[in-house]
């Protein structure tokens, strides 16, 4: 006689074979045919269903013995029903997770900072979109380089853009757009009587540099060896907000290209060209060494690039 079920027991185990021979003896109404139709031993599948009797505390399956169709009880019907949805949800998990192995579905987490962010990501998002319906595009911008690669290593991006200049073997990448350095300058700025502003000129000049200044020790270096040790009068992590200090008088800047922002009237810059002698900024997209890249991050990696050459071409 089956007990009834207890209503205290946090340790009931069923197991999904035993919910796919119930439901398939309720369809079939016979054991030897739901064997058949699962591929096991008649036996196997009795033990199977007195095994989820036990774990359930109640008779799931009516025997009646001889050639009568075996039947489900009440609780048996209730099981199943319940039965069938598991197996639902669970073929639609397997077919994410094969989804996810091919790279079709998930999502892809990227790091980026304000100028690729605001120049390059955009077209980017919209061409792999188009292409991978069913990836999930989570960003995360950060001013500090370093926070982004120590999320990558980290496995919480999947890859970051990032200047490339520095890294180490930890890192693999592609690099994306060589961006020169240019000298942002208010309207009236008398620098613009340069064609190539020389390096002389920005000896003590009033500088606005941003708040994360690892962008700059790429150029700050190199003008030092020329003699050029500009005044650093302000500091902000915002593009806008700096390209609005310039245009306002209080100071030059000297930024990557991709950073300027064209054609705002409200707040004119004039964008010099300065000598030649700095080497420019390197901004590639990178993911760490030890992982496989999936394929949602290789196509990622590639419409990059081309996006990156409509910029540069």
């Amino acid at each position: 006689m089956v007990e009834s079920i207890d209503k205290g027991d946090s340790s009931w185990s069923v197991e999904i074979r035993q919910l796919r021979a119930l439901v398939t003896i309720g369809s079939t109404r016979s054991f030897s045919r739901a064997a058949e139709h699962l591929g096991y031993a008649q036996s196997a599948v009795s033990a199977q269903i007195a095994a989820l009797e036990r774990a359930c505390g109640v008779a799931l399956v009516v025997r009646p013995g001889g050639p009568r169709p075996v039947s489900l009880t009440e609780a048996g019907r209730v099981m199943a029903r319940h039965g069938e949805r598991v197996l639902a949800r669970l073929e639609v998990a397997r077919g994410d997770l094969l989804a996810l192995a091919a790279g079709e579905a998930g999502t892809l987490r990227i790091g980026t900072f304000q100028s690729v962010g605001a120049n390059l990501l955009p077209d980017v998002l919209r061409r792999f979109r188009a292409a991978w319906p069913g990836v999930d595009v989570r960003i995360v911008e950060d001013q500090h380089e370093r926070a982004l690669l120590d999320l990558v290593l980290a496995g919480e991006l999947d890859a970051t853009f990032a200047l490339t200049g520095r890294l180490d073997p930890r890192f693999q990448w592609v690099d994306l757009i060589s961006d020169p350095w240019v000298l942002l300058a208010p309207p009236d700025s008398p620098l613009a009587a340069f064609s190539h502003v020389p390096f002389r000129a920005l000896d003590g000049l009033p500088l606005i540099e941003w708040e994360n200044r690892s962008h700059l020790d790429l150029v700050r270096e190199q003008l030092r060896r020329r003699g050029a040790s500009p005044q650093v009068v302000f500091r902000t992590d915002d593009n806008l907000t700096l390209q609005h200090f310039v245009s306002a008088g209080l100071g030059h800047a000297i930024v990557g290209a991709l950073v300027v922002e064209h054609g705002n009237v409200e707040w004119p810059v004039r964008v010099l060209t300065m000598e030649e002698g700095l080497d420019p900024r390197p901004i590639g997209i990178v993911w760490a060494s030890d992982r496989v890249r999936r394929r949602a991050v290789t196509s990622f990696v590639d419409l990059a690039r081309q996006v990156a050459a409509t910029l540069t071409g």
